[in-house]
């Protein structure tokens, strides 16, 4: 009986006929990782200075590198047994211990965060070990990935012992190990590519509970607002923004850019795909404060300089960040370059104009604008999609 729960690791590459979904393990994984993405916002939202924002996007690095590790080696060699669930209940603990010790992770509590990454990492790096022992065929592969992220986790860990600033500088020694782990593995991808149809699944999943931190922020704002009309109509159009993000990042995920990593020289557009979910997620999240702010402002006086950059600043980031997905995933598939890689370059380009001139507008002003800048994209794919739908009946 005891044995029924134990199971080797196996391979479970793109190549599988075997359709995958996210287990419930991996959904819960998810959540626990989005409370520590929660205190990275709570942070961001204590105060818009350069050093705040500096300090968001430097931490949310290795927040979701930690996240990127386990997805990887999940899609490639999960067996959901026990060992590998207490495993996972161990890394969870990291995750937690992560977000306890976020606010103050350049500060009093730098040697929690370090120890919370190495321990993360390091559980990490004996799931490989245990993966290169049970699959002969994937050790080329994991043995570079136990030898770059167990370096990762060393320095982190050797970071305790070493005061500031050289803590940090030894952090992004490990990150920058760690990032060019994969990065250079060349072939390795194509030999041992991840699940196509479950890894865009997982990215999938972990964005839209990101993107829930706009939903977050949103309600936390107009419960701070009294009722008039023209904060309900901020709240509207807050509402059709994140639709909208919604809208345009959905409507276009597939599994091509993890299918195209099996052909030869396309490793580096599967890497752009992937990379390009980092700046992603650091803009969906600081949208909710961007809106958060926006709400509690009057909506008839200025809005603050700061606060109309977060917003516009996001919001740049995540169309700018999409529109190279699309390009990604357009290539990768051998597809015509499409439009819709443009249409957001173009409405990250307008949102910039409204943080570079919208100094006199109103909070009701800049949502106005930035409702009609997103929508506007729905419908752009809207129109490209009946395009192509035109097209494939005249041919």
């Amino acid at each position: 009986m005891f044995s029924e729960w134990l199971e080797r690791p196996r391979m479970r590459a793109s190549g599988d006929v075997e359709e995958r979904s996210a287990t419930w393990l991996e959904l819960f994984y998810d959540l626990v990782f989005v409370v520590t993405v929660a205190e990275l916002v709570g942070l961001l939202g204590a105060g818009r200075s350069p050093a705040n924002v500096f300090a968001y996007v430097a931490l949310f690095i290795p927040v979701w590198w930690g996240w990127i590790g386990s997805t990887f080696y999940a899609t490639r060699f999960d067996t959901d047994d026990l060992v590998h669930r207490l495993m996972t209940a161990i890394e969870l603990f990291a995750v937690v211990a992560l977000a306890v010790n976020v606010h103050g992770a350049f500060g009093e509590t730098s040697r929690g965060f370090a120890l919370a990454y190495a321990a993360l990492r390091g559980v990490l790096v004996v799931k490989y070990l245990g993966a290169s022992r049970a699959i002969p065929e994937a050790r080329p592969l994991t043995t570079r990935y136990a030898r770059g992220f167990g370096l990762d986790a060393g320095l982190w860990f050797a970071s305790v012992f070493v005061p500031p600033p050289y803590r940090f500088g030894l952090w992004a020694l490990g990150l920058l190990v760690s990032f060019a782990t994969p990065i250079t593995a060349g072939s390795l991808h194509g030999d041992l590519p991840p699940h196509a149809s479950h890894l865009p699944e997982r990215f999938g999943l972990f964005t839209i509970i990101v993107l829930g931190e706009s939903v977050v922020g949103l309600v936390h704002g107009a419960s701070e607002q009294a009722f008039s009309l023209p904060a309900f109509l901020v709240g509207a159009f807050c509402v059709a923004v994140v639709f909208s993000l919604w809208w345009v990042y959905f409507d276009n995920l597939d599994g091509a850019a993890i299918r195209a990593a099996v052909a030869a020289g396309r490793t580096a557009d599967y890497q752009r795909w992937l990379y390009a979910h980092f700046p992603l997620v650091v803009g969906l999240a600081a949208v909710g404060v961007g809106i958060d702010h926006l709400l509690v402002a009057e909506p008839t006086l200025q809005l603050p300089a700061a606060d109309r950059w977060l917003l516009c600043g996001a919001l740049v980031v995540v169309l700018s960040a999409i529109g190279v997905i699309h390009r990604t995933t357009d290539a990768c598939a051998n597809r015509p370059a499409r439009t819709q890689s443009l249409h957001r370059f173009g409405g990250a380009g307008a949102v910039l104009v409204v943080a570079v001139l919208g100094g006199p507008l109103t909070p009701f002003a800049v949502a106005g604008v930035l409702v009609v800048i997103c929508v506007a994209q729905v419908a752009l794919d809207l129109r490209e999609r009946g395009r192509t739908a035109d097209l494939s009946v005249g041919g």
